[in-house]
């Protein structure tokens, strides 16, 4: 965002950690997007009950229900956002929701797969591709130049198991087979997205959050999910045309593909 104003943001798995945080951040900026969408699968459900209590302190913040494995429910969240812009862009989306099951090498089974690339690729596929409209349309209308989260942006949030090159370090640690692969593919995704949609204007980048305190990322994790978030929120503002296309940490240092 580059001190500029980000004038609306979506955040997807958003009722809980990472997700949920990032929600918390924007709404709390003393210049805060005009609207924020954080979507759920079962806004009404107990997970979502944290999310739904911060509309009564925050009239920009819209839930809305979203199982991004589902190209209806997809495409009815999209409809829904674009009946509150009214006739304005989404300038940020932020594909958060993921899942990261145990699976080894020897435990995998073609479901295991599946079902991880479902949520972790197919799902931010999906997502991108429903919410490109307004994407483009925020894009089109802003007077900002070059890229940036404040004019039009895809982050794809990812990681550094995702890495080939960086596989060595951690895989005998934290194996995870499927939620590697599917990151790995997401990655993929991003480059791809970034060369579709550059002359779009539309920034394309893939952030690893870091080893965080979540359900996901367990108790053992390095950093709390503050922590975190305080340094993607920071990176956010600062992406350009340099991160177009890349991945990056929640530090806003470059990870090898």
């Amino acid at each position: 965002m580059a001190g500029h104003q980000c004038g609306s943001v979506l955040v997807t798995g958003a009722n809980r950690g990472i997700g949920l945080e990032l929600v918390k951040r924007f709404l709390g900026k003393p210049n805060p997007p005009k609207t924020v969408f954080a979507t759920c699968r079962d806004p009404e459900g107990a997970r979502g009950q944290e999310l739904k209590s911060l509309t009564s302190k925050h009239p920009n913040l819209k839930i809305l229900q979203l199982e991004t494995t589902d190209p209806a429910s997809v495409e009815a969240a999209a409809k829904k956002a674009e009946a509150h812009l009214g006739g304005s862009g989404l300038n940020l989306l932020i594909n958060n929701a993921g899942i990261m099951p145990p699976c080894t090498l020897e435990s995998a089974t073609s479901k295991d797969m599946l079902d991880v690339y479902n949520t972790n690729l197919v799902g931010p596929m999906l997502v991108s591709k429903a919410f490109l409209p307004l994407l483009k349309k925020a894009a089109h209308a802003s007077q900002q130049k070059g890229m940036s989260c404040g004019r039009a942006a895809i982050i794809n949030m990812s990681t550094i198991l995702g890495s080939i090159e960086k596989t060595p370090e951690s895989y005998f640690f934290i194996p995870v087979v499927s939620y590697r692969c599917s990151k790995t593919a997401l990655n993929m995704l991003t480059k791809c997205q970034s060369m579709g949609y550059k002359e779009e204007g539309i920034l394309c980048t893939a952030v690893h959050p870091g080893w965080v305190k979540t359900e996901l990322g367990s108790d053992q994790a390095d950093l709390t999910v503050e922590e975190s978030v305080n340094g993607i929120m920071n990176v956010l503002c600062n992406l350009s045309e340099k991160q177009h296309g890349v991945l990056v940490t929640w530090e806003g240092k470059v990870l090898p593909w």
